[in-house]
């Protein structure tokens, strides 16, 4: 098995928005042979001027952890490139099968404290075949990561466990959700980023913002659409889905 190959697979199907098929099972990939890939991956993307500025998490909901037959999230980074102004625009056709998730961002302050939160919209697109895959082929592929846009950050309220949340789709609503569903509390998720990071040889840095995972199913996302979370007591976040 060879990690740069494999991430080398990953990196063209993301730059060329053309799918390829799963390869975890092929080539025999378990969980720390994927965050392996993952790493090179990044480093890939680094090397060309991309710049590490977070992390986010996956398979933070404990349905969704029953549906794929798993007991333990799973985490990907975040870099400059990914993000997406709030109220700005995205151009849908730079990826495969785009799809979006609202979300809780945390900007970290000194030991990966909580510094601010911020209501957060994703942009997830799997580079494999049919948006299926493995747990292995998703650890590899960056938790599917994509783009993310966040909205103002604000202190963090006495009570984040149960806020309820809205993803709307040209201002009608399509998923409604509570921030409950973040592992019963999206600081919780903050907690075993940490520990799953450490595992694998990484920090968590002041500055960097945290992805806390999806409080809600994804949508596919349409050209043209208005995309927008609203979570109560934090506000809101938007983005436009056009070509540039």
């Amino acid at each position: 098995m060879n990690v740069d190959a494999l991430a080398g697979r990953l990196d063209e199907a993301a730059r060329a928005a053309v799918a390829i098929p799963q390869f975890a099972a092929e080539v025999g990939l378990d969980v720390a042979d994927a965050y392996a890939v993952q790493g090179a991956l990044l480093r890939l993307r680094c090397g060309r001027g991309e710049r590490l500025v977070g992390m986010k998490m996956g398979l933070t909901s404990r349905a969704k952890m029953q549906q794929v037959g798993v007991d333990e999230v799973i985490w990907g980074r975040l870099t400059d490139r990914m993000t997406v102004d709030d109220g700005g625009a995205v151009d849908p056709a730079r990826f495969i099968h785009p799809r979006v998730e609202p979300e809780i961002a945390f900007r970290l302050g000194p030991d990966a404290s909580i510094q601010a939160v911020a209501p957060a919209v994703e942009l997830i697109d799997s580079r494999y075949a049919d948006f299926t895959f493995s747990l292995p082929d998703v650890i590899a592929d960056n938790a599917s990561a994509a783009a993310y846009a966040i909205g103002p950050w604000r202190a963090v309220p006495d009570g984040l466990a149960n806020l309820g949340v809205l993803l709307e789709i040209d201002g009608r609503v399509v998923q409604t959700g509570s921030t409950a569903a973040i592992l019963g509390d999206p600081r919780r998720a903050l907690t075993e980023g940490i520990r799953l990071a450490d595992r694998y040889g990484t920090r968590l840095a002041e500055g960097w913002v945290f992805l806390a995972g999806a409080a809600t199913a994804a949508v596919p996302l349409r050209p043209g659409a208005h995309v927008r979370t609203v979570v109560e007591q934090l506000g809101a976040v938007s983005f436009r889905a056009v070509a540039r």
